[in-house]
């Protein structure tokens, strides 16, 4: 029986707990989220009929600062995913030092069964009933899995509503011309390269001969693949919910990002014309195939019990969250897989989400090069104290 993700999260945090002697006092708070908040959002659909679906967001510490966690909209999600992200964002911040706790929040929905404009109403509907715990000094949310900048352009607007005056800082990731910060669509992505390259840099590994195979070709696994293809990584895999793509030769990672994403919304790898020597493979075959570099980057509870004898990847980096179950992690261990964590593969994000939030509080924007700079040397600052 697989582990539920927050069951999962907190055998971690035990196993800690105890390596490091921590105070027991401390291990209950960290065990324990702050605040709860599930809500009912009732929706006009554009036939005129009313939906009403469901969303939460918890708060899972306050501590270090305002909790930040991002906000994704699935038909999966519950509240014990979103309770276990939130726990994990603020180990992830600690990590990162950055001044945040965690949160995280979700709707319960299928957003590709959505049109825009309904996906406006859920989203400025959802941002109302979260509305009394969150804000800039106490509660930032940021996009996550299906949604992005619109996502929280539309949010910014709602609370400006509400508020009577344009209120910047109640999210980050949002668009450029709405206080959005440069290069936070590929922050999340770029640390996971950072992290890659580095990982591959201790183990003395030539990164012109790594092999990366990559699960999830959203905003951080194809960011991630193009960015490593552009170090000199063969990138042989990558998948979508739809399929798998694998080529021993190595993608088109730049044609295949722009047939996903160069249309009104994104088109699914099964459509996508193979090219020469491609071939279309499963998820599960794409976890398992004997490749330097594999890249978990979609959702958590991917690599478990079941499958963990079968993964053959020497470096396991976690783009997703919570995408290796306790259980397996330990037999990678055992085995002598490298595995850089989550909190730490994926942290660009959030350390991004950090720059947006006080360039919107000082009305100072930085350019790109500053912003990728400083991501960097948090990185890789994380990294060796990790």
């Amino acid at each position: 029986m697989i582990q539920s993700f927050y069951e999962s999260v907190l055998e971690q945090i035990d196993f800690i707990a105890e390596r490091m002697s921590l105070d027991s006092g401390i291990h209950k708070i960290l065990r324990q989220p702050e605040r709860e908040l599930t809500v009912a959002v009732p929706v006009v659909m554009d036939d005129g009929g009313i939906e009403v679906f469901t969303g939460y967001r918890v708060q899972h510490s306050s501590v270090r600062g305002p909790c930040k966690g991002g906000i994704r909209y699935h038909p999966d999600t519950n509240l014990d995913e979103v309770r276990a992200l939130a726990t994990l964002m603020t180990l992830k911040c600690a990590v990162a030092n950055v001044p945040y706790g965690g949160a995280k929040g979700g709707v319960r929905c299928d957003p590709s069964k959505l049109s825009k404009t309904e996906l406006q109403r859920l989203t400025k509907r959802y941002t109302a009933m979260i509305l009394p715990i969150i804000g800039p000094r106490h509660d930032i949310p940021a996009p996550d899995v299906n949604t992005n900048a619109e996502t929280m352009g539309w949010i910014m607007d709602a609370v400006s509503m509400y508020e009577g005056q344009t209120v910047l800082d109640i999210v980050t990731g949002k668009p450029i011309d709405l206080g959005g910060s440069l290069g936070r669509r590929e922050a999340t992505g770029r640390g996971v390269m950072f992290n890659t390259l580095e990982i591959l840099r201790r183990l003395k590994k030539d990164v012109r001969k790594t092999t990366v195979a990559i699960q999830g070709f959203g905003n951080v696994g194809s960011v991630a693949a193009e960015l490593l293809e552009k170090q000199g990584c063969k990138v042989v895999a990558v998948s979508d919910v739809s399929c798998g793509l694998y080529n021993p030769d190595g993608l088109n990672i730049k044609a295949l990002i722009d047939f996903v994403y160069n249309a009104p919304r994104p088109r699914l790898l099964k459509d996508y014309k193979l090219g020469r020597n491609d071939e279309r493979i499963s998820n599960e075959e794409l976890l398992e195939l004997e490749v330097d570099v594999l890249i978990p980057a979609a959702l958590e509870n991917q690599i478990t019990s079941d499958n963990v004898d079968n993964i053959r990847a020497e470096v396991v980096v976690e783009g997703a969250n919570g995408p290796v179950t306790k259980n397996a992690d330990d037999v990678l261990a055992e085995r002598g897989v490298t595995v850089v964590p989550d909190i730490l593969a994926n942290s660009g994000g959030v350390i991004v989400s950090y720059f947006e939030w006080v360039q919107g509080i000082q009305s100072f924007f930085w350019d790109i090069d500053e912003v990728n700079r400083n991501l960097e040397k948090i990185i890789l600052k994380s990294f060796n104290e990790v």
